[in-house]
């Protein structure tokens, strides 16, 4: 049975859901809403759909059986909270919300629905990325003891001043972090695990108008004992790809963006080379590094493809909403000892 899919928000994020959905066999667009009717228009006019004026009229359409979360990042709770009470499964776009207790709200109203929920984060899908989780699992990199990401991008002043949300606590729940970051906080916390406890600090340096941060950097203890750090920002030229790096006392592997840079481990298997050979050279886009459209929708088609097997399974997506509320929890934490001038510990 093919699954029909609604879009709610309809700005550019919107455009690489609704690809997405077209490369996804299975899956059909079926409509579209915005608070403004005439980017529903538009975006109805490139990606065939029907519009409908609300969020609730939308999922009234016994032909959606998911429904696309797309609004701003402060506003995917109460489009989550009506499609659940609907019945339909729920993709929201990165982060899940911009507070834990969004997230908790979303996450306990999918599960009372019985509906899947997912957390779009489409660089667990890329092949580096499953490449250095498969070692990590089977312990090839001995005792982790660094993981670190960096996201050194660039956004100018027009870019924020784009949209009344860009920038604000509210609605955008962050800057460099929550925003832009949080792709490469998620691969961290997945390769590496939890985090024990965080010091950080936060700066708005390069930008005007703005309530957040365009730059920060943490140093993170992780549970399993292994240290680490992120860097964020919005306010380096020209923009850089960003990185993830996984150290331990038996290898190293270093991914920049799609490519994997470093792949090395004291115990070498005849794979090896071909799997870092393999894997250069795969990044084709900017990355989002100075332009937050150059990206593919790959990963996004991955991971509608990941939500719609577990759908008709019954199981859990990958990535599901727990997953999704670990970013926003640790980048939480990041801004409280930022605030504070203090360490603090996860729960």
């Amino acid at each position: 049975m093919e699954l029909g899919v609604g879009i709610v928000g309809c700005g550019m994020i919107a455009k690489f859901h609704a690809r997405a959905v077209a490369d996804t066999p299975g899956l059909r667009l079926v409509a579209a809403t915005s608070r403004q009717r005439a980017s529903a228009d538009k975006f109805s006019a490139e990606f065939p759909c029907r519009v409908f004026d609300t969020v609730e009229q939308l999922c009234a359409d016994p032909a959606i059986h998911m429904v696309s979360i797309c609004t701003a990042s402060g506003a995917h709770l109460e489009p989550g909270l009506i499609a659940a009470r609907a019945g339909k499964h729920v993709i929201v776009e990165k982060p899940l919300e911009v507070t834990v207790a969004r997230c908790d709200e979303l996450i306990d109203a999918c599960q009372r629905a019985g509906v899947v929920l997912s957390t779009i984060f489409p660089s667990r899908f890329h092949a580096a990325s499953q490449q250095v989780k498969a070692a990590v699992d089977a312990g090839r990199f001995g005792r982790l003891t660094l993981g670190d990401a960096y996201v050194k991008w660039y956004r100018t002043q027009q870019y924020y001043d784009s949209g009344a949300w860009r920038g604000t606590w509210e609605l955008d729940g962050g800057g460099a972090l929550m925003n832009q970051a949080i792709h490469s906080v998620d691969l961290l916390l997945w390769m590496m695990g939890g985090v024990r406890q965080v010091m950080a600090y936060t700066a708005t340096l390069a930008h005007e108008n703005i309530e957040v941060e365009d730059v920060a950097t943490a140093t993170l203890q992780f549970n399993n004992g292994a240290l680490g750090v992120i860097q964020a920002s919005t306010a380096v030229y020209p923009g850089m790809l960003k990185r993830i790096e996984i150290h331990g006392s038996r290898g190293s592997a270093i991914i920049e963006e799609e490519d994997l840079k470093v792949w090395s481990f004291a115990d070498a298997t005849p794979a090896d080379e071909a799997i870092l050979a393999a894997l250069t050279g795969k990044t084709t886009t900017g990355g989002g590094a100075a332009d937050p459209a150059a990206i593919g929708h790959h990963g996004h088609a991955a991971q509608f493809a990941d939500v719609l097997a577990a759908i008709r399974s019954g199981q859990t997506p990958q990535i599901d909403g727990r997953e999704g509320r670990k970013s926003v929890e640790l980048i939480s934490a990041i801004y409280q000892s930022a605030r504070s001038g203090q360490s603090v510990r996860l729960s």
